[in-house]
């Protein structure tokens, strides 16, 4: 009976993983989405930027 008890206490364990791991999949492939919508600005705020700091060196 005891073993029986423990096993279903460690399926539920591994459901759980299951479950962050999709949750962190979502949240990855969201991230990732955002990047590529937003690689123009980000692109343009890093080259403002560098365009400032290299007026500063001159």
């Amino acid at each position: 009976m005891l073993k029986i008890m423990k096993n279903l206490v460690m399926e539920e364990q591994g459901q759980g993983m299951t479950e962050y791991g999709l949750v962190l999949g979502v949240i990855a492939v969201a991230v990732v989405g955002i990047l590529v919508l937003m690689r123009g600005q980000i692109t343009q705020l890093f080259q403002d930027a560098s365009d400032t700091l290299q007026e500063g060196l001159q």
